[in-house]
């Protein structure tokens, strides 16, 4: 059982965060790109291909998971159809859901016959259509409705939720689950995806400021540009190297919700300052007026930081963070 948790809901994810990146994220940052430079060149070509990257996310998500999951070839070409199909009817959790079940019951024909080149994609086309057509509907449903009530309840409590959705998603980039793919199968925000942004910017640029007597620069740019998920070793052995930057969102955010608000889009909620979509994205939603620069920086950056690291000091003199905790393992451990 757990080796099938671990598939479908952290290698499942995984990969499903990967399609998402290579197709819908990408195209949104392109698309940004194309539209903010539009007046100074031709940049019809960034546009034209970033809304082909968006059209066609369902195939790339439906591809990566079938990847991920370890299905045969034909199941995995096959995967580009019905993800089509499971993202035109169930958004991203929906596809995630048909490429699952095509992978898992693909085990169960997929080179089994000698016409296995005719039975396996129509096996797979109709089994991911069907399941496609019953659940997609459903599934959008209910995670359009998760979605809206977080958005709503954060514009209605901004203290209370702006400290929980920051939390739970710094958290969550910062454990095997993907907060980017959780973000957009959400499907939220505005004001509730702006909360989550800095969350996962405080585990970002916590981490990146803090683990850096440990790391170096390197560990800055791997941390604070890559992903956090590479200090869940770390906190593993010593899980209060979580603290730091935890405090930082619950008190980042809030300030952010009630004193000045910031939005953003699914795309940019997850991703906090991996490759900088976080602020591509908040761009993107609030334009690029000079608020919008100094919001970026006071929430995105010089909170999560001056907050982890005092937060740090006074937790590593009494102790309790001790030198090495942080280190990223490249080889043996110093």
């Amino acid at each position: 059982m757990k080796t099938y948790l671990k598939r479908w809901f952290i290698d499942g994810m995984s990969y499903l965060a990967l399609g998402l990146f290579s197709s819908l994220i990408i195209g949104l940052i392109i698309e940004t790109i194309g539209t903010q430079l539009k007046p100074y060149f031709d940049t019809s070509l960034f546009i034209t291909i970033g809304q082909m990257a968006k059209t066609y996310t369902g195939a790339a998500v439906g591809v990566s998971v079938a990847y991920g999951l370890g299905a045969s070839p034909l199941v995995i070409f096959s995967s580009a159809v019905t993800g089509m199909y499971g993202y035109e009817l169930g958004g991203a959790a929906g596809t995630y859901i048909v490429a699952l079940v095509t992978s898992e019951v693909g085990r169960l024909y997929s080179g089994r016959t000698k016409v296995d080149i005719l039975l396996t994609p129509l096996l797979t086309l109709i089994i991911g259509a069907v399941v496609a057509k019953l659940i997609g509907p459903f599934i959008a449903k209910l995670m359009t409705g998760l979605g809206d009530f977080i958005t709503f309840s954060t514009d209605q409590q901004p203290l209370l939720m702006g400290i929980l959705v920051s939390a739970v998603f710094g958290l969550t980039l910062s454990s095997p689950i993907s907060s980017a793919a959780l973000a957009l199968m959400l499907g939220i925000e505005g004001t509730a995806a702006a909360a989550a942004t800095i969350g996962c910017c405080c585990h970002m640029i916590g981490f990146a400021v803090t683990s850096y007597g440990d790391n170096g620069i390197q560990g800055v740019i791997a941390n604070g540009i890559g992903t956090s998920k590479i200090q869940i070793p770390n906190y593993l052995r010593n899980p209060f190297i979580l603290v730091p930057p935890v405090i930082a969102s619950i008190i980042t955010a809030p300030i952010m919700t009630l004193l000045w608000p910031m939005k953003n889009v699914a795309a940019g909620a997850g991703m906090g300052t991996s490759g900088f979509v976080g602020q591509i994205m908040t761009i993107r939603t609030m334009g690029t007026s000079i608020e919008t620069w100094l919001q970026i920086l006071v929430f995105h950056f010089i909170l999560p930081a001056v907050i982890s690291y005092i937060v740090y000091r006074l937790m590593k003199n009494a102790h309790i963070i001790k030198p090495c905790d942080q280190q990223i393992m490249t080889g043996e451990r110093t």
